[in-house]
């Protein structure tokens, strides 16, 4: 019956049909409930069954676990003594107005842009308007989100052109925006709900110089299994390292993420983190005395590794090139969280500064290429 009426009204959104400007509106129902009838006419190119709107659906099933954490974990800072369901209900009350605002302020650009451009509407807002509030502190304001996603679409990514031609993650421009334009209200030990002033880990382990980042955290009252399954305040979606893990083995196994991004971000943070240890003795810093396995639970590495980095667009698309994009984002996630003590939590500006530098990585990967093919040739 939704086929035949599809059919039935089509005509009137195609060329010369009295809602012709509104085709993309149109299409982009019709292909959000079916799968397109159209075909690539010119070679080459390949048949798959997964196309971009279902590819985005299989990240969005990754986010679930941290969804439905994040949601419960807002009402468990505020009241340890209620239930599992009471905490997620009073968090769904916080978070849900957050995630609302996010889509109708985010779906209305994706709309309005394809409309004026006469392009299709992407898919890629499914998973962009929900990444935005996971990785903000329940306490924003309203309006801060509306603002920041527009700021996060219109100029993270619609400048460039739209869906696959942005350079930079929509996600986290929108994340940066507010960091630097409202940084009260996205980081300092009272970024938490009604008014609770309980510091994050990681604000907790490089607040004193001259002691230890363990001790920081051992006065601070969070142990290695808390951070790891998120019973700590921080932004809604970054807190537990549990629910970001299962996702990741979702993303792997339906082949949707990158394995080799994640394991050089891996290798990137622990070869760094190692060589701070050992320049901890030379200096008052806590946080270069922070072991590896702490670092892969506290503040959002573990939601960026498995979520920020893999990003299709925005990471390396060389096999070569995906190990020198998450080695550096590794690398520099780390340098910021342990040299820069006005902000401990780096792993926003290292993706965002690996989005920078992805496409000069996989120039010099595929010249480095075709030297070796010339010079096969030549022998």
């Amino acid at each position: 019956m939704i086929r035949k009426k599809l059919d039935q009204i089509k005509p009137h959104f195609e060329s010369g049909g009295k809602f012709e400007k509104f085709y993309p509106i149109f299409e982009m129902l019709d292909t959000f409930l079916y799968t397109p009838s159209s075909v690539t006419e010119d070679g080459p190119h390949i048949r798959d069954a997964v196309d971009l709107k279902r590819a985005m659906i299989f990240v969005v099933i990754a986010l679930l676990p941290t969804i439905i954490f994040g949601i419960f974990n807002v009402g468990y800072q505020q009241d340890e003594t209620r239930t599992i369901m009471e905490n997620f209900l009073i968090g769904l009350k916080i978070v849900g107005p957050i995630i609302l605002v996010t889509y109708a302020v985010g779906g209305f650009w994706e709309v309005f842009f394809p409309v004026v451009r006469k392009h299709e509407i992407n898919e890629g807002f499914l998973v962009t308007g929900i990444l935005i509030p996971l990785l903000m502190p329940p306490t924003i304001p309203l309006w801060m989100v509306a603002v920041a996603t527009s700021f996060g679409i219109v100029i993270g990514k619609e400048i460039f052109g739209g869906t696959g031609y942005n350079i930079f993650n929509p996600a986290l421009v929108a994340r940066a925006f507010i960091f630097f334009a409202y940084p009260a209200q996205i980081s300092g030990d009272l970024v938490w709900v009604d008014g609770i002033s309980s510091a994050t880990p990681l604000l907790t382990a490089s607040s004193v110089q001259g002691d230890t980042a363990l001790n920081l955290l051992q006065q601070g009252q969070f142990t290695l299994s808390e951070m790891f399954f998120g019973f700590i305040p921080g932004s809604i979606g970054e807190t537990s390292t549990l629910a970001c893990l299962i996702g990741a083995v979702f993303l792997l196994v339906t082949r949707i993420a990158s394995w080799r991004v994640m394991l050089a971000v891996i290798l990137g943070m622990v070869g760094t983190t190692l060589l701070a240890n050992q320049l901890a003795v030379y200096s008052s810093n806590p946080m270069l005395s922070l072991p590896p396995h702490y670092h892969f639970v506290m503040g959002g590495f573990a939601f960026g590794l498995v979520f920020m980095a893999t990003e299709p667009v925005t990471a390396a698309h060389t096999n070569t090139g995906r190990w020198f994009y998450g080695f550096l984002i590794g690398f520099m996630c780390v340098i910021i969280r342990a040299i820069n003590p006005a902000y401990p939590e780096g792993m926003m500006l290292s993706i965002l500064f690996a989005n920078a530098f992805a496409p000069l990585i996989d120039y010099f990967v595929i010249q480095g290429n075709i030297k070796k093919r010339r010079a096969r040739i030549a022998l």
